[in-house]
């Protein structure tokens, strides 16, 4: 609500009471009464009362509420009662020695707390000013609550201000308490006095008091959001297909990971989260989720109740790879847990390159030191690690993941090593295990790891070395018995001169290493990557086989896929979700994706060139004439094409990339011919 006036006119002027009086009598006595000496907050209230049909000559709030009704009420603003009446009663002192109460009360004008003077608790209790009563305008005519309430600004009523005749022998100041996130009015803090307890600086008590709380309830709700995300914080933290959405009781906003609005997006639904975010539809009291005011969206998700004394969030989870409407569910198979063919068998290619990979990790697979997996970011680190533990003693164990540069360091220390009861403001009463634990008798996987801030690794050594951890808060070791393989794709040689990664650790976890190839290093398995997820996204959506045209498939096999397999696999699932048939267009594809080639320069060398360089230049626009004049004989056919030239096609399609002849491929089709 905007604020009304000037902050001067949020005072009062009590030497103008006889004049005030004298509007007052005129306004509601059904004059158009206007005095300069009647501010114009009050004017604006009074008037509200005459419409509201307030009655003037009132002297007291309605009846209170019964105790069980107000223990209600209460209980609804357990929290704003919790940061405020400390600060109330720090300020007894003052209130006595200036014969005033000071009054809590919630959204609605009802009355949840008082402190201050005993000695007017009875002149109070006469007027309505106690817990139970309702002070809104339409209740109780313009009062400094009520008319704080309506403005959503501080306020000060004095006297004759008053609408009711029957309060008017008292002076009130008030301001509203706002939610520090989102700004909605919490409550009002307001301090009462008879007439002659007048002070301009009560309105200034008011509203420094009303900071203060907000500060402890900023504080309170951040340390209630951190217990939230440590409850989620082992979902959030990993590279999972899910979208997860993380809200507070309120249905506000606390965490969401980066696959939730692409999730949300394949659903049909555009979302904004940003910080004004509310999901609607959750019934904060049962911690249930209302249908029929719930997005149309959620009915598409799994929905966790979070709780620890009571409801303090909701998980949703929107599944990676959803079914379309009216497509049957696709069966999951689940991964068995032994044997090597099934796990690395998931790793596609055949390029000479990742095949090494492949068989030295599983050639270290059955050992039990740690293995340090080293690749660019979407080479499929944690399907290396999954295949190293299949292939393992340990198959039947369990896999725990965990990507060390998705959370805080105090998160990921708790998450590691887990905590006992009462370690740090927030913890679950009963303690919690870590993912070490977690991982006990199987493998445990820490990607990211050179994302570990550095005063963690001691602790993470001295597990690896002694078989045993400490949980936060415990004085008793832990004996744990797992494999490590950790993954990075910085260079930890160089995080060690720049200090920040230990040396001993590295030697810890690195006694052995695999290096995964980025997707530009095999480009010869493109072809496969490609038939491999079209088949699987497909499958997930329900959908009948879908295919690439020419165009769009010589797109695929000529971008350079920096982000590797992970940006591939996210380029044919929007491709296919935008398609329209059965054929999938240029169009679908990601602008980088659909970029035009810039063709090799295949011209005669400069006069500085050497001789070899010209020899080696002429031949490669000898082959490149060669491998044009075979598309053209068939119509860019490029299986056609490969037979003639005595070629393998995935040799061909590099060559095509190579060249700049992705273009080239396109004019030969337009231009007809056999196929």
């Amino acid at each position: 609500m905007q604020q009304t006036g000037t902050p001067m006119d949020w005072f009062s002027s009590p030497q103008h009471d006889a004049g005030i009086m004298t509007a007052w009598e005129h306004r509601v006595g059904g004059d158009e009464w206007h005095s300069a000496e009647v501010r114009g907050v009050v004017d604006d209230s009074w008037q509200r009362c005459l419409l509201g049909q307030v009655n003037p000559a009132a002297d007291r709030a309605p009846p209170p509420l019964g105790e069980d009704q107000l223990m209600q009420w209460q209980g609804a603003s357990n929290r704003l009662i919790s940061a405020s009446l400390p600060l109330m009663q720090q300020i007894r002192e003052l209130l006595t020695q200036t014969g005033t109460v000071m009054l809590l009360a919630d959204p609605d004008g009802i009355v949840l707390k008082h402190e201050g003077d005993m000695r007017i608790i009875e002149p109070a209790r006469e007027v309505g000013l106690v817990p139970g009563c309702n002070w809104t305008e339409l209740n109780c005519g313009t009062n400094a609550i009520g008319t704080a309430l309506a403005l959503g600004q501080p306020v000060q009523i004095h006297g004759a201000e008053h609408f009711c005749a029957g309060i008017k022998r008292w002076t009130c100041s008030a301001t509203v308490i706002r939610d520090p996130f989102h700004g909605h009015v919490l409550g009002v803090i307001d301090v009462s006095g008879l007439a002659d307890t007048y002070s301009r600086y009560t309105l200034a008590l008011t509203v420094s008091l009303a900071g203060r709380i907000e500060s402890r309830l900023a504080k309170d709700a951040m340390q209630r959001r951190l217990r939230v995300l440590d409850l989620c914080a082992s979902r959030l933290g990993t590279n999972g297909p899910d979208g997860v959405l993380i809200v507070d009781e309120q249905g506000r906003l606390v965490k969401a990971n980066a696959q939730i609005v692409p999730a949300l997006r394949r659903l049909g639904f555009d979302v904004q989260l940003d910080a004004s975010f509310m999901l609607p539809g959750l019934d904060t009291r049962s911690g249930t989720v209302a249908s029929a005011a719930a997005p149309a969206w959620l009915r598409h998700a799994h929905v966790e109740i979070l709780r620890e004394d009571g409801v303090v969030g909701f998980m949703i989870v929107i599944p990676g790879t959803p079914a379309v409407r009216g497509a049957k569910p696709v069966a999951r198979e689940r991964e068995p847990h032994h044997g090597a063919t099934r796990g690395f068998g998931r790793i596609v290619g055949d390029s000479r390159v990742l095949r090494a990979a492949v068989d030295k990790a599983r050639q270290l697979a059955p050992s039990k030191v740690p293995v340090l997996l080293l690749g660019e970011t979407g080479v499929g680190k944690e399907l290396f690690a999954q295949g190293i533990h299949q292939a393992s003693e340990r198959a039947n164990g369990p896999f725990v993941a965990l990507n060390c540069g998705g959370l805080s360091k105090d998160l990921l220390t708790s998450e590691l090593f887990g905590y006992a009861e009462g370690a740090f403001t927030g913890a679950r009463k009963s303690g919690a295990a870590g993912k070490i634990e977690a991982a006990n008798g199987g493998t445990l996987f820490l990607d990211e790891i050179g994302e570990m801030p550095l005063d963690i690794q001691p602790h993470l050594l001295r597990v690896l070395e002694e078989n045993e951890i400490y949980r936060l808060g415990e004085n008793t070791p832990r004996k744990v018995n797992f494999r490590l393989v950790a993954a990075t794709h910085r260079d930890l040689k160089d995080a060690i001169g720049k200090g920040t990664f230990r040396m001993d650790l590295f030697y810890r976890i690195a006694v052995t290493t695999v290096s995964i190839p980025s997707l530009r290093e095999r480009t010869e398995d493109l072809p496969a990557l490609i038939a491999y997820w079209l088949a699987h996204m497909c499958a997930s959506y329900g959908l009948q086989d879908r295919s690439f045209d020419d165009e769009a498939y010589a797109c695929l096999l000529d971008y350079s896929w920096p982000g590797n397999v992970r940006e591939l696999r996210n380029a044919i699932e929007g491709a296919l979700l935008l398609a329209h048939g059965p054929t999938i267009s240029v169009e679908t594809l990601p602008a980088e994706v659909r970029a035009p080639v810039v063709p090799v320069e295949c011209g005669a060398p400069s006069a500085t060139g050497t001789s070899e360089q010209g020899a080696e230049a002429s031949l490669r626009m000898t082959e490149a004439e060669t491998i044009r004049r075979a598309l053209d004989r068939h119509a860019g056919n490029l299986t056609q094409a490969a037979n003639q030239l005595g070629i393998a096609k995935s040799t061909l399609y590099e060559k095509v990339r190579r060249y700049g002849l992705v273009a080239a491929v396109s004019n030969a089709r337009r231009s007809g011919g056999l196929r």
